[in-house]
């Protein structure tokens, strides 16, 4: 057994989270740092990249205090996804917020754009994706133009942005290109026909590269030592390997802000409603070598529709608090939610939609609002698995994640599937970072060796009968059609 250490930095929307892991992919130290979003007006959230990179440095910073003198072999990034922003080159100031994936203001961008024209990516034109962001700001940011025009801009997600002022190096992942709507599917480099489709030029954008092998050093003045970084990823795509689905077949879902499911697929592939999206890919000889692929579908507000009754609405303390009323109830008392916040995403792509909370009575109390909500993000993981299990045949479900500390939702939701679920760490996305930077740094021979040292997670298996399960679905499913018009 080796003393060597991995290190985990999970650059989430609402935090940052790193964490060391030894060999055997135990926890030894970990450090949270939240980090504010701003809403300053409707469709618009953001975030400031320093303080961003503030809680990267201080969590990483107060794990390595805690290694005890151990060493710290390698680290794995892992970030938000579709967030983007703009930066000089040449000082590595922010030119920008970070606009988040939740953010709406480039609609009218894409509602110029036909459908047609984004074929090639396998993405819907949906605000979700990068691609849009990046060319509402190139549209319309008057520091961005003054970068573009002196030839000193950089575009790119949040990895790229921590990794050029961490490491030197303005770079990014094959994940993380796969989630922008600018590679083709089965692609490996920036696509000509989608850059110019969203006025986008290859000079402003990272390049890129595999998600795992020797991808530089990360150093910090505030940091011991410089430490090998060795995987670069999307956060979903970590959860994926940190909940151990690395084969062909398997599923996870991760609960946060909102709720992502992934799952291996043996090649690049298309299927209605979902997403094709690149899971991971090795280095080999300096460049990209073997790509795993995946389908993926989100739901876009999860822990966020919890936030929003409890404090915006004065339901509850905070959500788990909201949770927690929820069990005191036996249902919603005909109470239904349709969690579209941020616009419904899987398999319905209605960017469109709004919330609605429907049903209410006189009888209607809090505790059925927080019940009728966690039931919402259940129906709308139920949605997204149905949509894979006509794709690829599904056996269960691998969670994680915050919301997945909540008993009364893991019931619902294996009620909603009618399929066991089996509980991973919360923390699967950090964890998936460090074992992948193991795998990048040769510590383990493959990502299924690594997977292999996971615990196996409790089981939560379905209680509902199959013939209410199936009422219950329809019930759903006809709310939601009716409502993502309003």
């Amino acid at each position: 057994m080796s003393s060597a250490l991995l290190l985990g930095i999970d650059e989430g929307t609402t935090a940052v989270k790193a964490a060391l892991f030894d060999d055997e992919l135990r926890a030894v130290a970990e450090a949270r740092r939240p980090v504010p979003v701003s809403r300053p007006g409707p469709g618009i959230v953001e975030q400031d990249p320093e303080l961003i990179l503030d809680a990267v440095v201080d969590a990483v910073a107060e794990v390595l205090a805690q290694a005890g003198g151990r060493e710290v072999l390698a680290a794995g990034l892992d970030h938000q996804g579709e967030s983007v922003l703009a930066w000089d080159a040449e000082s590595g100031r922010p030119l920008t917020p970070v606009i988040v994936w939740q953010d709406k203001r480039h609609e009218p961008l894409l509602a110029r754009l036909d459908e047609h024209s984004v074929e090639r990516s396998g993405l819907p034109l949906d605000p979700y994706f990068s691609a849009g962001r990046l060319g509402w700001l190139l549209d319309r940011d008057v520091a961005v133009g003054r970068a573009r025009d002196g030839g000193s801009l950089r575009l790119g997600t949040v990895d790229a942005f921590l990794t050029d002022r961490l490491a030197g190096r303005f770079a990014t992942d094959l994940s993380t290109a796969s989630r922008t709507q600018l590679l083709a599917v089965g692609g490996r480099d920036w696509d000509e026909q989608l850059l110019r489709t969203f006025g986008l030029r290859r000079e402003w954008l990272p390049a890129l590269g595999a998600t795992f092998g020797p991808l530089g050093e990360l150093r910090c003045e505030r940091w011991p030592v410089a430490i090998p970084l060795t995987a670069q990823l999307v956060d979903q795509q970590a959860a994926l390997a940190g909940s151990g689905a690395v084969r062909p077949g398997e599923l996870k879902a991760t609960y946060g802000t909102g709720v992502f499911v992934l799952g291996r697929t043996a090649g690049p592939t298309r299927a209605s409603g979902l997403l094709p999206t690149v899971a991971w890919a090795s280095s080999e000889d300096g460049g990209v070598g073997e790509i795993a692929h995946a389908l993926d579908g989100g739901v876009f507000a999860a822990g966020s529709l919890l936030d929003w009754l409890a404090e915006g609405l004065g339901l509850a303390q905070d959500a788990p608090a909201l949770a927690a009323a929820a069990a005191t109830v036996q249902d919603s008392g005909g109470v239904m939610i349709l969690p579209a916040l941020a616009g419904l995403g899987a398999p319905w792509w209605r960017p469109t939609a709004h919330g609605v909370i429907a049903g209410l009575t006189a009888a209607a109390s809090a505790a059925h609002l927080a019940r009728a909500a966690l039931e919402a993000i259940a129906w709308r993981v139920a949605d997204i698995v149905g949509a894979v299990s006509e794709i690829v045949p599904v056996g269960g479900l691998r969670v994680d994640g915050g919301l997945t500390s909540d008993e009364t939702l893991l019931q619902i939701q294996a009620d909603a599937l009618g399929l066991p679920l089996s509980v991973g760490r919360v923390d699967a996305t950090v964890l998936g970072a460090a074992m992948l930077a193991g795998v990048g740094v040769g510590l383990f021979a493959s990502v299924e060796e690594a997977a292999e040292r996971l615990p196996q997670g409790r089981v939560v298996t379905p209680l509902m009968d199959p013939g209410e399960r199936s009422r219950r679905r329809e019930l759903w499913r006809a709310f939601v059609q009716a409502s993502a018009e309003l």
